[in-house]
């Protein structure tokens, strides 16, 4: 009898990811069976994919990237994930310096910018996010645009061509970008298409760009693609980033904070 040759380590991850299509989550306890390799094995395969950005680690085992279809409201959103986005906006803090101008997207995130944004001077804020023009619309230290267009109320922010063509028109120091998924693979994504030429248009108006996104929405996708990961010049999430994704993003070159939750 002919003993089966080993897969060599390529050819086992492609055989692990073809599964993974099928099943969306394994457990490593069920790769080890399907593949007949040890746990150690299993991990090192998971790590290696995650790093390459073509499957994403859970407690316990390994998923594939899904799919964003509809984001959270404001309302939803406020009450998710607290500490870890008040960490990211500290840490984001440290790119602010005076007398620049500033984009702040729409989000949670953003808004918890606003305490930081009011430490500097010489500060003007462009932003399509009401809550951010309701935190700084009584500061006269501060100048603030809001670009207009399309309204999105459960967001509480403006979308689409109107809101970009204001942006075209504006230079930028700084855009902070927010988004509801990303990964290494697609970039920065969205389910809507309204969002799309907003946040291209402050990026292709700043001179850098930041993102800003928390672990759990990595290794998520939209239908419409706003930017790959190395457009960035910096990205700021929090340290529930899986070692191995992390290095996979750094290898772009990108910096990379990774916060704790205050």
């Amino acid at each position: 009898m002919v003993e089966e040759t080993p897969l060599i380590p390529d050819q086992r991850r492609e055989l692990l990811l073809k599964h993974l299509r099928g099943q969306l989550v394994l457990s490593v306890h069920q790769l080890t069976e399907i593949l007949g390799v040890s746990h150690m094995t299993v991990r090192r395969d998971i790590a290696a994919l995650e790093r390459e950005g073509r499957a994403f680690s859970v407690p316990g085992g390994v998923r594939i990237a899904s799919q964003v279809r509809q984001e959270p409201s404001f309302i939803d959103k406020s009450v998710t994930e607290r500490p870890q986005k008040l960490a990211m906006a500290r840490e984001a803090a440290r790119f602010l310096r005076d007398d620049t101008t500033v984009y702040l997207d729409a989000g949670t995130t953003m808004l918890a910018m606003v305490p930081y944004i009011l430490e500097h001077v010489g500060m003007t804020v462009v932003t399509n996010d009401f809550s951010i023009v309701d935190a700084l619309v009584g500061n006269t230290e501060v100048e603030l645009i809001h670009v207009g267009g399309r309204i999105e109320h459960a967001n509480r922010s403006s979308v689409g061509r109107l809101a970009a063509r204001t942006l075209e028109q504006l230079s930028l120091d700084l855009a902070l970008i927010s988004t509801s998924s990303w990964d290494l693979q697609r970039g920065v994504t969205t389910p809507s298409s309204a969002k799309v030429e907003v946040k291209q248009a402050a990026m292709a108006a700043a001179s850098g760009s930041l993102l800003v996104a928390g672990s759990p929405k990595y290794g998520t996708y939209g239908m419409y693609r706003i930017a790959r990961l190395r457009e960035f010049d910096a990205i700021v999430t929090d340290d529930g980033l899986a070692e191995a994704a992390a290095d996979g993003i750094r290898d772009l070159g990108i910096e990379l904070a990774l916060t704790p939750p205050d």
